[in-house]
């Protein structure tokens, strides 16, 4: 059987989308789904999500399972716990009936789409944040430690650093600007300690629902006030700091023009990210090459597919 179909599965901490394409890179059929974040979902969540995403573009085309020349699924918190991890690489096995695949963390996705496999760097700033590039095949990430104490200029970070100022802002530690009325409008709060119960409370907000969030930062923003647009111009500093470190540990040589792109819904923001990430990196490094994305993340997880299967017998395990 001549297998000419490859599959690319973007995961994240809000969305998981699929992608097919043919040999050619024609995109066949696409989906979207839940999150593949298991510490929020756990593992059986995260085989529900990719057997439905993949039924869907295998259903949309007639293509079989066994007619994949292979498939890459970029998951979330992939190669943050050893045993975790271990799991989710058995899990498509699981749904594809076969072994043609490899996993790796979602943020090569990133990297396969913005820069068409190509050397250099992508930095995602959805959900979270986490940067990724490769160099003469040689990969590297940087970021993506979680929410907790890292994720730095992703939406869930913008979303949290909003909530600080919004506290500091009921307080009278801040003046108050726009992002004061604008919660208490789109979130229906009276009464602002109100706002700790969607935070902590019983039915706290998820991850993905905190991260919802960070739109209404960039609506203060934009209304003029300046601790919201703080916020955004410390997320574009942060987002360029990961490329820079990425830069660093890929060995791109003194003078060497470096690749970059960015990818995530953290970007929706446009000029109010982008402005101060482009000029955090003129100041990092001069001779970066800032280029707009060229394919989404799930394109590219698809893309990244092919080139692995065109290696498949020598490097496709060590370059994933």
């Amino acid at each position: 059987m001549t297998r000419a179909y490859y599959l690319g599965v973007d995961g994240g901490g809000t969305k998981t989308r699929f992608a097919l394409i043919d040999g050619a890179g024609d995109l066949l059929a696409q989906s979207q789904f839940g999150t593949t974040y298991h510490p929020e979902i756990g593992l059986d969540g995260v085989r529900d999500v990719l057997t439905r995403g993949i039924d869907a573009v295998l259903q949309e085309t007639g293509i079989s399972a066994d007619a994949l020349g292979f498939a890459f699924f970029g998951l979330p918190a992939h190669g943050e716990d050893s045993r975790a991890t271990a799991a989710l690489d058995l899990i498509p096995a699981s749904v594809l009936g076969h072994d043609r695949y490899t996993c790796d963390n979602d943020t090569v996705c990133g990297w396969a789409g913005s820069l068409a496999c190509q050397d250099g760097i992508n930095v995602v700033a959805g959900t979270g944040s986490i940067g990724y590039g490769q160099r003469q095949g040689v990969g590297a990430r940087a970021g993506g430690w979680g929410e907790a104490f890292s994720d730095e200029g992703s939406a869930h970070w913008i979303a949290m650093q909003g909530l600080n100022v919004y506290s500091r802002m009921s307080d009278g530690r801040l003046p108050q600007g726009a992002l004061h009325g604008i919660f208490n409008a789109a979130l229906k709060i009276e009464h602002d300690l109100d706002i700790c119960a969607l935070i902590y409370g019983p039915q706290a907000y998820t991850r993905g629902d905190v991260a919802q969030l960070s739109p209404l930062v960039a609506q203060a923003a934009r209304e003029g006030d300046v601790a919201a647009r703080d916020i955004f111009v410390r997320a574009g500093q942060e987002l360029a700091a990961i490329i820079d470190a990425l830069r660093v540990n890929l060995k791109f040589q003194a003078g060497e023009t470096v690749p970059v792109s960015y990818s995530g819904g953290a970007f929706s923001a446009g000029d109010l990210l982008l402005g101060p990430f482009h000029e955090a990196l003129r100041a990092a490094y001069p001779h970066f090459d800032v280029r707009q994305p060229l394919y989404d993340p799930h394109y590219g997880a698809a893309l990244y597919a092919s080139k692995l299967a065109a290696r498949r017998g020598t490097d496709a395990q060590s370059v994933a």
